[in-house]
């Protein structure tokens, strides 16, 4: 008799583990997690950097971590801001998870650091099933994307405790029309909080921090529907289960 062993929720559980745990030791350390996930060419780099630099600007001790593919451009630019940058090169892995996360904060975390924000992986569909121990999950989308994106990727925008319009100057060129926008991110994820932003004006930038704040200072953010169902009921996005080899290159930007 043969027995079907589920691979990936397998994995999904081990991570959710892992996750739980690193969230209550960061915690005790004071520091919360903000999650990023975009597709990539959103301006998710962009944003970030003002509002490290935002906070910054309010003595907010934050600090990034920001993960991709190849290169180490994204630490370059955020680095600008003057909070410290770690670049984590995946090498081909599509998104994070809780343990890449807990071996790349060793040794470098800077004490006192209230909001650590984390770059993920330009991509919707991966990143999405991966719990990396934070308190906010944030998914970004530019007004480029089109209006039905949080229907194509219903567990990305569902899971989500804040949803955030990026490239608001390219509404008009683009056709954008955020009354269906708004309206289908209310299906995937009933009373989500939406801030519209434009990272070379500044626009809500503001916004973005002091949602972070409220955060840090023990508001409870917005809980989403599917966050009472497992992550690995929601697995099916991700495909068929892989099995990754972890490169641990960084570059560290103080």
């Amino acid at each position: 008799m043969c027995r079907v062993v589920d691979v990936r929720q397998a994995v999904l559980a081990k991570n959710d583990s892992l996750a739980a745990t690193l969230r209550e030791e960061l915690a005790a350390r004071g520091t919360r997690v903000v999650n990023l996930l975009s597709s990539p060419g959103s301006g998710k780099t962009a944003l970030l950097e003002r509002t490290l630099a935002e906070a910054m600007s309010r003595g907010l001790p934050v600090a990034a971590l920001t993960a991709d593919l190849a290169t180490e451009n994204d630490a370059l630019r955020l680095a600008r801001s003057g909070a410290p940058v770690k670049q984590v090169l995946t090498g081909g892995l599509c998104h994070l998870e809780a343990d890449q996360m807990r071996v790349h904060l060793e040794d470098w975390l800077p004490s006192g650091t209230r909001a650590l924000f984390v770059e993920n992986v330009g991509n919707l569909v991966c990143p999405a099933s991966y719990d990396l121990g934070e308190t906010l999950r944030v998914t970004l989308m530019s007004v480029t994307e089109g209006e039905d994106k949080p229907l194509k990727y219903p567990t990305a925008f569902g899971l989500a405790n804040l949803v955030v319009l990026t490239k608001m100057d390219l509404t008009e060129a683009a056709g954008f029309d955020e009354d269906e926008f708004t309206a289908n991110v209310e299906r995937v994820n009933p009373g989500v909080p939406v801030l519209r932003t434009c990272a070379p004006t500044g626009r809500g930038v503001a916004a973005v921090v002091d949602h972070v704040l409220a955060m840090c200072d023990g508001a409870p953010p917005h809980q989403p529907l599917l966050a009472g169902q497992h992550l690995r009921d929601h697995a099916h996005e991700h495909g068929p289960a892989h099995t990754h080899v972890h490169q641990q290159d960084h570059l560290t930007v103080r």
